[in-house]
């Protein structure tokens, strides 16, 4: 859905950088909007969204080098307040008429930033010799500043750690004021979206419910719209709004996929029958997605055909209830943002609502919840009334166990899988870690070990526990769960799920991971 126009509206233009979404959550923190495009948005597109402000994000390269990214410099004729960071304050020097060469002393990591303007993005804040802890990530630096620039602040390393126009509102810094380790990076910010582009702190959940249920009104008149229902979060706040929205004109469809946990079925449609005025059809389709698995590895080929299954059900199920339009679904920004292609690259990942819909596709999208990231999602629902049994769930992937088992989906391996995966979220949630963690959960490997049981040689397969703290699913660190708590879920698995002689934890993090093995 599109965003109200009434909102003031940050825009990040990505280069590359792995911390780029993390400027667009502190400014959303803010209660002011902003959304990421790549580089290569059209400079009429970014015009068409009439943004307050624009920032120019890090990335990788270097402004020199022959394939460097470079944004169309009509960004800075747009009369609009612009701010560049790292990767994006070099090239703003450098479309501006200033050099950027590599440095002879690289920085990464703290520093100390020594500020000389008390004004603008650094308002408020004490100035030089007073030090303010920084984090730099460049091997390049500004080594003379565009026409009408001054320095603000330096480093050991930069003296132009920050500059700005004495003139226009352009301003640039070299250090990552979205990271937690630039312990002045919120003021940083917050004086650039209220000082500088002079936004108001308008970004609230029940804006967005006023001005979506709206949307949705207008879009879908006095047609009917199905949901796909999951039973998680997401799909959960998405019916709650629909319904909101046009009330019985909303079908919510429930598909079994044959890829769910133990007893996940029963549970979803209990709720939802009991404890939801919402109408909800269910579709038993286990044969269907196993025949289309059957005999698939390939982990972005799995994603597609279970995406292209969903929709062929929605299709099949919204003939039979007549004149269907609409299918709603729970896309998240977290989704879009690594479906997305950069800079001719593949995407991180094709998900099965967003990469994996076939182009033929008949029913018009609905997707309110495209602009939010998960914690955002969680705090819409409960503005929107939902119980928190269905708020705090963990997440749980739209193609189900069938991209945690790694190689090829069998009824057996799910079997193994689904075994496993109980005992990690029983034993999550009887020592209080479950609300603690952002997801947890079992993957079932495509290998086996040799193991002793019983005094006896045994060569079964092996199963990873994966949990991960994350505030959106964009990054994350792998959990410090207890040893006892570990000990207690391998022995279980081993003792109770046939087929299972070793336990291992993944203690990777997101990047370079991702939090789901496929």
């Amino acid at each position: 859905m599109p965003l109200d126009k009434n909102n003031d509206k940050i825009i990040i233009l990505d280069f590359g950088s792995q911390t780029t979404q993390l400027i667009a959550r502190r400014i959303r923190e803010q209660k002011v909007y902003s959304e990421i495009h790549p580089y290569t948005l059209p400079l009429e597109d970014l015009k068409a969204i009439q943004p307050s402000g624009i920032i120019l994000s890090g990335g990788p390269a270097s402004v020199y080098d022959e394939d460097a990214p470079i944004s169309d410099s009509g960004v800075f004729e747009l009369g609009v307040p612009v701010l560049g960071i790292c990767y994006g304050a070099q090239l703003m020097m450098q479309q501006l008429g200033g050099r950027v060469e590599k440095a002879d002393k690289r920085e990464f990591g703290k520093a100390s930033l020594m500020v000389d303007y008390t004004a603008g993005l650094f308002a408020g804040m004490e100035p030089a010799p007073t030090p303010h802890q920084v984090w730099m990530s460049h091997g390049d630096r500004i080594e003379k500043a565009a026409p009408g620039f001054t320095a603000t602040a330096g480093s050991e390393h930069s003296p132009f750690a920050a500059l700005r126009h004495e003139e226009k509102p352009f301003v640039a810094v070299q250090f990552h004021p979205e990271v937690a380790h630039t312990l002045i990076g919120t003021d940083v910010l917050r004086n650039f979206i209220f000082g500088i582009c002079g936004c108001e702190a308008s970004w609230t959940m029940h804006s967005f419910i006023e001005s979506t249920v709206a949307e949705i009104k207008e879009a879908v008149g006095d047609d009917q719209v199905i949901c796909a229902l999951s039973g998680g979060v997401d799909s959960t706040v998405v019916a709650a709004m629909v319904h909101r929205a046009i009330g019985s004109q909303l079908t919510c469809i429930y598909v079994n996929n044959g890829l769910m946990r133990i007893n996940e079925s029963d549970t979803v449609l209990r709720f939802f029958r009991e404890k939801t005025d919402l109408k909800v059809i269910d579709v038993n389709a286990e044969s269907y997605f196993l025949d289309r698995l059957d005999g698939i590895d390939d982990p972005e080929e799995k994603r597609k055909r279970i995406g292209y299954g969903f929709i062929e059900i929605f299709e099949q199920e919204a003939n039979t209830l007549g004149e269907v339009k609409y299918l709603a679904q729970g896309t998240l920004y977290p989704d879009v943002i690594e479906s997305v292609v950069f800079r001719g690259k593949a995407p991180i990942k094709s998900h099965h609502n967003v990469g994996g819909l076939p182009e033929r596709m008949q029913l018009k999208l609905i997707e309110p919840l495209r602009e939010l990231f998960k914690d955002e999602v969680r705090e819409l629902g409960l503005e929107l009334g939902l119980p928190e049994e269905a708020i705090y769930r963990q997440p749980f992937p739209g193609p189900g166990l069938g991209i945690r088992i790694m190689g090829a989906v069998t009824k057996e391996r799910l079997e193994i899988l689904r075994q496993a995966d109980v005992i990690v979220l029983e034993e999550m949630k009887s020592s209080g870690w479950y609300r603690k963690v952002w997801q947890s959960f079992a993957v079932l490997l495509p290998i086996q070990t040799v193991g002793v049981m019983g005094d006896g040689r045994t060569y079964e397969h092996v199963v990873a526990i994966r949990s991960v703290d994350s505030r959106d699913a964009m990054t994350a660190d792998w959990s410090q769960l207890p040893y006892d708590i570990l000990g207690r879920i391998s022995t279980r698995i081993i003792n109770e799920v046939r087929g299972v002689n070793r336990v291992v934890y993944d203690i990777s993090s997101k990047p370079p991971s991702t939090i789901e093995w496929e």
